[in-house]
């Protein structure tokens, strides 16, 4: 036996063990400068601001110009409620409306709307103290009389103010009654060479006419129409074709340029096709005022 052999062999592992030693001591002070640093990091980091309600939006004033615009579909109503249904494709923004009563009408008028929709128009009503009477084929709501905008329930000359939003041709399914004009495509004629859209649109504003009364206003919002089809495109200019029909019942009173809040309009996708395809994306509506005189 070499004893210094023997204990260079003990030296040897208990070097090794020495070593394995000072590893072992150098992991826990990693794990605690790892520690250290994700701490100081977290402190670093902005505190998380607690969830708030939605901002107000803009208080509502009476715009003076030709060109309206408003960030959002609805204005605050001081009874806290949203006016319309906010899931309804097509709503009118209750912005709109308010702006015109406040303009043409007082407390305690009649206010018609032919073409209910969701009831925007008799939420608007209730906020200002107007009389809300409103009418549609496919009624949302218990205030909401069923009717068709072309024959309407009501005595001539009994309404002080009316307000319509009509199909702008077929792009939205309104309603599975056969009678909606929103199932007329405003580019087709029929078999007799006339124009289904325009007439029936026709028969609505002569509604509008018989049961205004003299010397109180009126006010139309539409939009023109355009759509690609396989064998080309079509645009309809609808906003020209009624208001040439509503002068011919009507004075015209101003024409008002709203800006739309459409959210494929924020969609970078439409745009790159309106480029490509050489189109362009309907960017405001039409809101015609007339008189009845």
């Amino acid at each position: 036996m070499n004893p210094e052999g023997e204990k260079g062999r003990g030296a040897g592992r208990s070097g090794s063990g020495g070593s394995g030693g000072g590893q072992g001591g150098r992991g826990p002070d990693k794990r605690n400068d790892m520690r250290r640093r994700v701490k100081e990091a977290v402190a670093r980091l902005e505190p998380e601001q607690p969830r708030t309600r939605r901002p107000p939006r803009p208080p509502m004033r009476i715009m003076t110009t030709t060109l309206w615009e408003y960030p959002s579909q609805h204005y605050d109503s001081p009874r806290g409620n949203m006016q319309g249904d906010k899931n309804y494709v097509g709503a009118t923004p209750s912005w709109i409306i308010w702006q015109l009563l406040q303009r043409y009408t007082r407390p305690g008028d009649t206010i018609l709307d032919p073409m209910c929709g969701s009831g925007t128009t008799l939420d608007v009503c209730t906020d200002l103290e107007r009389t809300g009477v409103g009418f549609d084929l496919a009624p949302r709501r218990d205030d909401i009389r069923k009717a068709d905008a072309r024959h309407l329930p009501l005595d001539s000359e009994s309404v002080d103010f009316a307000f319509v939003d009509p199909p702008y041709s077929t792009h939205i399914d309104y309603s599975d009654d056969p009678a909606c004009i929103g199932k007329l495509d405003a580019s087709e004629t029929d078999e007799q060479g006339r124009l289904p859209y325009y007439e029936a649109m026709a028969q609505v504003i002569a509604e509008l006419h018989r049961t205004l009364k003299p010397r109180r206003y009126m006010a139309l919002y539409v939009s023109d129409s355009f759509r690609k089809t396989k064998k080309g495109s079509k645009f309809m200019p609808i906003g020209f074709e009624l208001f040439a029909i509503m002068a011919e019942h009507f004075q015209p009173v101003d024409v008002i340029t709203v800006v739309r809040q459409n959210t494929k309009l924020k969609r970078g996708n439409w745009h790159k096709a309106a480029e490509k395809e050489n189109f362009f994306l309907r960017g405001f509506n039409y809101l015609f005022i007339m008189k009845k005189v």
